[in-house]
């Protein structure tokens, strides 16, 4: 019911492709099948990519570990029953369920965002990197989030690999072999780990670059990295970075990156090509443009059923959910927002919605977090799972196995396995594609008329 008239089909509205909203509306449409095929409910997910992101595998297909294209799950496809709109939500007016959005379409005809009204809301965007008013960071930060940001940095690595071994100027060398990273959470370490492993693989195919050459340095603001696994992993992986020659830098920040220099708050004075960014995440904008309750940390209120506070007809989990944590042993606790809790909420909240439609009771969620893994490298990892402390080999073959079980769909499972088989048959790909960013270029010069260069002299 929209606006207190009966509407055909019942709409369901999904906003964001990630983790949570993939999951719910692939749950959805398998729950909805007889609905959706009579044509009673109709499932539409509002997304900025045609694609799901399986985040964790970033690090790895930065390393070159990974096909980019293998850590990615097409909506369409697996979504077949679903309404996909690629586009962004720009705000949400609950109290006449409606929400606004820009299209590819509307940005091509410039006719400005549309309305589309809904009956069930499922508000799952995700979030967005955190930063700083660092000077110099818009300009020369990268991030670590998307898989482009990803292979950009993966080519920005080698490119400055080239750059070291063919430049004469001893400062230039210096600054493109020297590499930061902000942030000493799960993103930070293993995309370090990852990138150091590849980079000190490929020196080798670089006549004047040795791998001690290189500088890796882990900016992190707190005491101490990797805080899901427990101080004593944590302690035992910055004593793993640092055997490796990677200097991690604890209770520092990073206060300047003007000019290609990076000023820490220890005072030292770094001379790089390569910002780094990964201290933190935000919930995405557009909450702040919902007339949904929100709690100090800009993420929306909801009930230990995901549904939002107060408000019906409307559902959150994952990073944009403030979910009680119903397992905790003190009062008042909230789900972590990571991956384990979102992939595991979102099934609850496809089933809640179904049973809000049919009018059957709604199921709390809870679920005791098992632990967390983390990989630093080929071969290296770390783990608390369970009560358990793993470290080295073991962790990193838990670290792939548990993620390749929770990879979306059995293609991406076996194309992640043939990869990783195929990858320890044989060499490393050590290839920049830096064109991929502007793949226009070499054309547009070509097509470019040729410079005016006046009257040409007589003979």
């Amino acid at each position: 019911m929209r606006h207190g008239t009966v509407t055909e089909p019942a709409r369901i509205l999904v906003v964001g492709g990630g983790y949570v909203g993939m999951y719910t509306a692939l749950r959805l449409q398998r729950q909805l099948r007889a609905e959706l095929r009579a044509g009673s409910a109709e499932i539409v997910v509002v997304t900025p990519e045609p694609y799901m992101t399986y985040q964790p595998f970033l690090p790895e297909a930065a390393a070159g570990s990974i096909s980019p294209r293998h850590v990615v799950v097409p909506l369409r496809r697996i979504l077949d029953r679903c309404r996909i709109v690629i586009g962004e939500v720009l705000s949400v007016d609950h109290a006449k369920r409606t929400a606004t959005l820009s299209t590819l379409a509307t940005a091509e005809e410039g006719t400005g965002p549309v309305a589309l009204a809904y009956d069930e809301l499922v508000i799952a965007p995700g979030s967005v990197s955190r930063t700083l008013p660092v000077p110099g960071l818009a300009e020369h930060g990268i991030g670590f989030k998307t898989v482009e940001e990803a292979i950009g940095l993966r080519n920005h690595v080698i490119e400055q690999m080239d750059i070291a071994s063919s430049t004469r100027d001893p400062a230039i060398r210096d600054a493109a072999l020297t590499f930061v990273f902000v942030g000493g959470g799960y993103a930070g370490v293993e995309a370090l780990a990852e990138l150091e492993d590849m980079a000190r693989y490929t020196a080798r195919y670089h006549h004047n670059v040795r791998p001690e050459d290189l500088r890796w340095v882990l900016v992190e603001a707190s005491d101490r990295i990797l805080p899901e696994v427990g101080e004593a992993m944590g302690t035992y992986a910055i004593r793993e970075l640092r055997g490796r020659n990677i200097d991690v830098r604890l209770e520092t920040r990073l206060e300047t990156c003007e000019d290609r220099i990076a000023v820490l708050s220890d005072g030292t004075r770094l001379p790089t090509r390569t910002v780094v960014w990964t201290a933190g995440v935000k919930p995405a904008p557009v909450l702040a443009a919902t007339d949904l309750p929100l709690n100090e940390r800009g993420r929306l209120r909801c009930t230990a059923t995901l549904a939002v506070e107060g408000v019906e007809h409307a559902w959150a989990a994952g990073d944009a959910a403030a979910v009680p944590d119903v397992t905790a042993k003190a009062p008042g606790g909230e789900c972590a927002p990571n991956a384990q809790h979102a992939v595991r909420q979102a099934k609850v909240l496809a089933e809640n919605i179904t049973a809000s439609l049919r009018g059957q009771p709604l199921k709390e969620y809870a679920h005791a977090y098992v632990g967390s893994v983390a990989s630093l490298g080929l071969h290296k990892g770390v783990a608390h799972v369970y009560g358990r402390k793993l470290k080295g080999y073991p962790a990193w073959f838990m670290h792939r196995a548990y993620h390749l079980s929770r990879v979306p769909t059995f293609n991406r499972k076996a194309r992640v396995l043939a990869e990783w088989t195929l990858s320890g048959l044989f060499k490393r790909e050590i290839v920049s594609l830096g064109s991929l960013e502007h793949p226009r270029a070499e054309f547009e010069l070509a097509a470019a008329p040729p410079p005016d260069h006046g009257d040409k002299p007589s003979s």
